[in-house]
C-alpha cells in the first residue's frame, strides 16, 4: 500500500552487532555482514508485523463488499501474506512485508465488482492475468522502459487519487458521508454511531502522531471497544457480538477464480490498470525503502530488485486462486527498517506471525465497519504524501494529474480516473505539438483508456 518514505528519515541506524547470528542463518541472510544481529532482525520483524497487521481485518472488510465471505477473505489474506512474505525473505532476502494491498482491494471491489458489474470470480480472474503479465515484466526486466514511458506526475497522481478514494470509502462505511438528493453527498446524522467513529478516528491519528508501532491496529481495537455499547445502551443495532475465539480456516473462496471468463476483450483495461497500479506501487516501495535504509547494490540500485519484483508478481498471481485481491509490497516495512532490520530474516519473522490468525476468524469478525473505517481514512492520508512532488507550475503536467486525482473519488472509479489522466496527457501533448514527449507505452495506455470508456457505456 503506497505511503511515503519521508517518515523514515532520521530514524536510528541499526544496532552495532554484539553477537553473531547462528552460522546457518548468517550464511543464508548475511545478518552479520549487513551490520545486524538475530535479535535486531527479530524485533524488526515484529515491528513490521504490528505496522501492517491491520490488513488482516481491513482487507476482508473491503472484499466482503464484493460478495466474498469475510472468513474466506480473511483466510486468503493470511495465507497469501504468509506465503509471499516468506518468499520475499528466503528468495529475495529483503526485509519487506508482502500482503493484499489497499488500493488494489478498492479497485477490485468498488470498480470491477460494484462499478463494472463483474462477478467476484471473474474479477479474481482479472487479478490472476494482471499477475501473469507482472511476472513476465519482472522476469524480462523491462521495468526501465515502462518507468520512462509514464510521466512522473501521473504516477504520483494515481497514488494520491487512490488515497482520496480509500478515504471516501472509509467515511462512507462509517456513515460519516451519506447520499443526498440535493447535494449528492452530505454529512450523516450526528448520533452515537458517528460519534464512535470520530473518536476512533482522532484516537488513531494520535497513535500515528506519537509513532506507536501498530498504530492502525490499536485504533481498530479501541474503536471496536467503543462500539460495544451500541445496540445495548443506545441505538437498535448491535455492532459487536461475540461469535467465538477460533475456528478452522474457511477455504470456500479457494480456486473460485474464473480465469477463462476474465479473458474477454472488455476486461483488458481492468487487467492493465491492475498491472499498472501494482507494478509501480511495488517499484516505488522498493526504491523508497532502499533509500531509507541504504538497501542498495554496488551500482546504487535497490538490492535484489529483480528477485523482489518477481516475488511481488507471483504473489499477485497466486492471490487470485486463494480468493483475494492482488498482494503487493507494503511501505509499512519501513517500521522494521527503522528498527534496524536489514535482511530477509525480517520478512520470515513477519510471515510466521501472520500464520496463527488463520484460525482466529470468529474473533476478528467482531470488528465492525466503523472500527476499520478510521484505518481506511488514515491510509488515504498516507497515500496523499506524493502530492507535493507533482510540478503544479507546469500546467501540461498538472492538468492530467489533477484529473486523475479528483475523478477517482468523484466517479467512484480508480480506473476512470487513470483513464482520463492518460487521455488528457496525450491530447495536451498532441495539441501543443510535443509529440516527442509521448512514449509508445503512453500511446498504448491512452488507446486502452478509450477502449475502457467505450466498453463501460
Amino acid at each position: 500500500m503506497p505511503q511515503t518514505s519521508t517518515r523514515l528519515a532520521g530514524q536510528p541506524q541499526p544496532d552495532t552487532p554484539r553477537q553473531a547470528a547462528p552460522p546457518r542463518l548468517d550464511r543464508w541472510f548475511g545478518v552479520t555482514r549487513r551490520g545486524s544481529t538475530l535479535k535486531t532482525e527479530t524485533l524488526a520483524g515484529i515491528a513490521t508485523f504490528l505496522a501492517g497487521m491491520y490488513i488482516i481485518v481491513v482487507n476482508p472488510a473491503v472484499l466482503s463488499d464484493a460478495g466474498i465471505p469475510f472468513s474466506a477473505a480473511l483466510s486468503a489474506t493470511v495465507l497469501i501474506s504468509f506465503m509471499s512474505s516468506l518468499a520475499m525473505g528466503l528468495y529475495a532476502r529483503n526485509p519487506i512485508l508482502v500482503a493484499p494491498g489497499m488500493g488494489m482491494n478498492a479497485l477490485f471491489t468498488y470498480t470491477l465488482v460494484l462499478g463494472a458489474g463483474l462477478s467476484w470470480e471473474v474479477a479474481l480472474g482479472c487479478v490472476f492475468w494482471s499477475g501473469v503479465m507482472f511476472a513476465v515484466l519482472a522476469m524480462f526486466n523491462v521495468r526501465r522502459a515502462i518507468i520512462d514511458a509514464i510521466p512522473t506526475s501521473l504516477r504520483y497522481a494515481i497514488t494520491c487519487g487512490i488515497g482520496l478514494f480509500i478515504t471516501f470509502i472509509g467515511l462512507q462505511n462509517a456513515g460519516f458521508i451519506v447520499a443526498s438528493d440535493a447535494t449528492l453527498v452530505s454529512l450523516g446524522t450526528m448520533d452515537a454511531h458517528l460519534a464512535t467513529f470520530f473518536l476512533g478516528l482522532v484516537a488513531t491519528a494520535v497513535f500515528v502522531i506519537l509513532r506507536f508501532n501498530g498504530a492502525l491496529i490499536m485504533g481498530i481495537a479501541l474503536t471496536t471497544l467503543l462500539a460495544i455499547p451500541m445496540g445495548r445502551l443506545w441505538g437498535d443495532e448491535v455492532m459487536v457480538a461475540w461469535s467465538g475465539l477460533a475456528a478452522w480456516p474457511d477455504f470456500s473462496a479457494v480456486m473460485r477464480v474464473d480465469i477463462l471468463g476474465a479473458l474477454e476483450v472488455a476486461y483488458l483495461p481492468f487487467i492493465f490498470v491492475m498491472l499498472f497500479t501494482n507494478f509501480f506501487d511495488a517499484l516505488s516501495c522498493f526504491m523508497a525503502l532502499s533509500e531509507a535504509a541504504d538497501l542498495k547494490d554496488e551500482h546504487g540500485n535497490p538490492r535484489n530488485l529483480k528477485r523482489s519484483m518477481t516475488v511481488d508478481a507471483f504473489a499477485s498471481m497466486i492471490a487470485a486462486p486463494l480468493g483475494t485481491s492482488a498482494a503487493q509490497t507494503f511501505i509499512e516495512s519501513g517500521a522494521g527498517v527503522a528498527q534496524g532490520g536489514r535482511t530477509g530474516l525480517v520478512a520470515v519473522v513477519v510471515a510466521l506471525l501472520f500464520l496463527p490468525f488463520l484460525f482466529l476468524s470468529p474473533l476478528l469478525s467482531l470488528v465492525p465497519g466503523i472500527a476499520t473505517a478510521p484505518a481506511l481514512v488514515l491510509v488515504g492520508l498516507f497515500m496523499m504524501a506524493p502530492i507535493g512532488k507533482i510540478d503544479w507550475q507546469r500546467f501540461d503536467q498538472a492538468f492530467p494529474a489533477f484529473l486523475a486525482i479528483i475523478l477517482m473519488p468523484l466517479t467512484y472509479s480508480i480506473t476512470l480516473g487513470i483513464a482520463f489522466g492518460f487521455m488528457s496527457f496525450v491530447l495536451i501533448k498532441l495539441a501543443t505539438g510535443r509529440l516527442t514527449e509521448i512514449k509508445p507505452a503512453m500511446w498504448v495506455s491512452a488507446a486502452l483508456s478509450v477502449l475502457l470508456l467505450i466498453t463501460a457505456q
